[in-house]
């Protein structure tokens, strides 16, 4: 445990966790690059003409932000839903993360409240939930917000959101995250972020978190839980 992690673990009332990654790995066995080509599929149905850095984009995510600059508001829509169907599919066969369970357990039995604020949509992540017997204590769970992509973090806006819901104020909340953009939202909204580097290359797109971890094993012995 590094000694910036223990501070910052140990006055935060809440932690807020990212759900693809420090949860679970939603397409472990779902590929996501076969949700986006189906997500291109839409579009280029609907005469969407897509540009070079999407023809071949992996991440389904990246092509439902793309829609938000088309001004069309229905096919946002149409994406946005075709990407919850296949992400609560997903759900189904995801893999959880190491220690991810445990985290949210120790969190809660430390006294802590425990939050989802997700790219991906509320439905797949309370799917993973129920199937996992975790509903109980994750509340609220924020997804993206559903026909606004342009509101996925980075936007802080879910992180504002889970503060309303818990009443919460920023200093005394923590998040925990994989990718830069979950750090970016954090900081937007005035919350602590720490960068779960789980993959080669991630400490150094997570420099700015405020403390990085590469196992979410350190979180757990953070909570001094045994």
């Amino acid at each position: 445990m590094t000694a910036v992690l223990a501070p910052l673990v140990g006055r935060a009332r809440v932690v807020l966790l990212d759900f693809d990654g420090p949860v679970c790995g939603v397409f472990a066995r779902h590929p996501a690059s076969a949700v986006a080509r189906e997500l291109r599929r839409l579009l280029a149905d609907r005469g969407v003409p897509l540009p070079a850095g999407i023809r071949h984009e992996p991440d389904p995510l990246a092509v439902l932000r793309f829609t938000a600059t088309l001004g069309r508001d229905a096919v946002v829509r149409l994406v946005d839903e075709a990407l919850t169907r296949a992400e609560v599919t997903a759900a189904r066969t995801a893999a959880p993360t190491p220690y991810g369970r445990q985290v949210i357990v120790a969190a809660h039995r430390t006294g802590r409240r425990v939050a989802v604020v997700s790219n991906n949509s509320a439905a797949c992540v309370r799917a993973y939930l129920s199937a996992h017997g975790l509903t109980s204590y994750m509340h609220p769970v924020v997804g993206r917000p559903e026909g606004a992509p342009g509101r996925m973090k980075p936007d802080p806006y879910p992180v504002f959101a889970a503060l309303r819901e818990l009443a919460a104020e920023p200093a005394d909340c923590v998040l925990v995250g994989d990718s830069a953009t979950d750090v970016e939202a954090a900081h937007a909204a005035g919350v602590a972020a720490i960068g779960y580097a789980n993959k080669p290359g991630k400490q150094a797109r997570l420099a700015a978190a405020d403390a990085t971890i590469d196992s979410m094993a350190e979180l757990v012995a953070a909570f001094g839980v045994d």
